[in-house]
């Protein structure tokens, strides 16, 4: 049984060294979790090694005795398979990307900036709770294998049936889910040219490359031979297509030696998600985002396309300008800045759309949607 049908609260270990840090984490999700809290990563291991009822590891990175990545590292080779598979989330503070890399490769499944606002951290605490009960279900269940054994990525029934499940929490929470499609250019010209066994190489080296950079709560499946499906949670159009261009980048840069040969690829990135498409079913986002991929290889290859059409840097950050921290805008409020939530009101008024949608649709409280979804633009 789950704990919403026990009643009983799942809980988080909260490992930091700052007393305020967890003050103020504990805070935050302490009406959705039961909460255990721990000085460093030294106790933090003990306490995961005598509590089983630990769900998730809330960490942060620098401590005395063990450090974040210490723990992450030692819970990722434990032998006892409960604490292997718990979803560790890093609380970020001024890392670098250098040391945010080493904790993904180290098997980090997200980042949480201390400064992160109630809404935001409990969505992404509970997107992890949900995907963790759900692989358990079907592991226990023995439906639809989770792992295909030749590419070792999530089967496509897997992808389809786990985010059916993540749609419809996002549609209750109204929280963000994004699907990328990413495909390799021109592959069957890539097989004529240097033959399938080439080509299958190229592949393998692809998946690896996604597997990588993905966070684990993410679902990555091969759906054909040069095409590749990652259905990510809570996942803004921003982060997205800030994903899409790393990866694309990380390609760029790859050299395939063969033979002697030197062999480069790109390839195009097709991309949907809740924020611009229609939420009928993960297979329509998965659609959409297949005929964006198609368009992008259709004009040469080494695209990024969603609904609004490529996507490049300038225009992956203006879609990480579009929303502001609604935390944010109460402290102006509250210090007397209201010319500066003025300003930036559309800002605000498309990040409180979904709480707005909700409150209209449950209490019909005659909000004008919209003239908000007007202003907001």
């Amino acid at each position: 049984m789950t704990e919403e049908e026990t009643g009983v609260l799942p809980k988080i270990l909260v490992v930091d060294d700052s007393r305020m840090v967890r003050a103020s984490l504990i805070k935050q999700i302490r009406h959705r979790f039961q909460i255990r809290e721990e000085t460093d990563g030294e106790v933090g291991w003990e306490a995961l090694l005598v509590d089983p009822s630990i769900r998730i590891v809330l960490t942060d990175l620098g401590m005395p005795r063990l450090d974040g990545f210490g723990l992450l590292e030692r819970i990722r080779s434990s032998k006892v398979q409960r604490i292997q598979e718990l979803p560790v989330v890093i609380i970020s503070g001024d890392e670098d990307d250098e040391a945010r890399q080493r904790a993904l490769d180290l098997g980090a499944n997200d980042f949480v900036s201390k400064g992160a606002g109630c809404a935001e951290m409990t969505a992404r605490l509970e997107s992890l709770l949900d995907l963790t009960n759900t692989r358990r279900n079907l592991a226990l269940s023995g439906q639809n294998p989770i792992i295909d054994p030749v590419s070792g990525l999530a089967t496509p029934a897997y992808l389809n049936h786990n985010g059916e499940q993540l749609l419809a929490q996002a549609r209750r929470r109204q929280t963000a889910i994004s699907v990328m499609v990413v495909e390799i250019d021109h592959y069957e010209q890539l097989i004529e040219w240097h033959g399938s066994r080439v080509a299958d190489l190229i592949t393998n080296k692809l998946a690896k490359i996604i597997a990588s950079k993905v966070r684990r709560e993410d679902t990555i499946s091969q759906v054909s031979g040069a095409r590749f499906a990652v259905l990510s949670p809570s996942t803004s159009m921003a982060g997205c297509c800030a994903f899409a261009l790393r990866l694309q980048r990380a390609m760029e840069k790859l050299v395939m030696t063969y033979r002697e040969e030197r062999i480069r690829i790109t390839i195009s990135v097709g991309i949907s998600g809740s924020e611009t498409d229609s939420m009928q079913s993960v297979e329509s986002l998965i659609e959409a985002a297949t005929e964006r991929v198609q368009y992008g290889i259709a004009a040469g290859g080494n695209r990024i396309v969603n609904s609004d059409g490529e996507v490049d840097e300038t225009v992956a950050e203006s879609y990480g300008n579009r929303l502001i921290s609604v935390d944010h805008a109460l402290l102006q409020l509250r210090i007397g800045a209201e010319e500066d939530v003025m300003e930036r009101l559309p800002e605000v008024i498309a990040t409180m759309m979904p709480l707005f949608n909700l409150l209209e649709e449950r209490l019909h409280l005659g909000i004008p949607l919209g003239v908000l979804e007007n202003y907001k633009k």
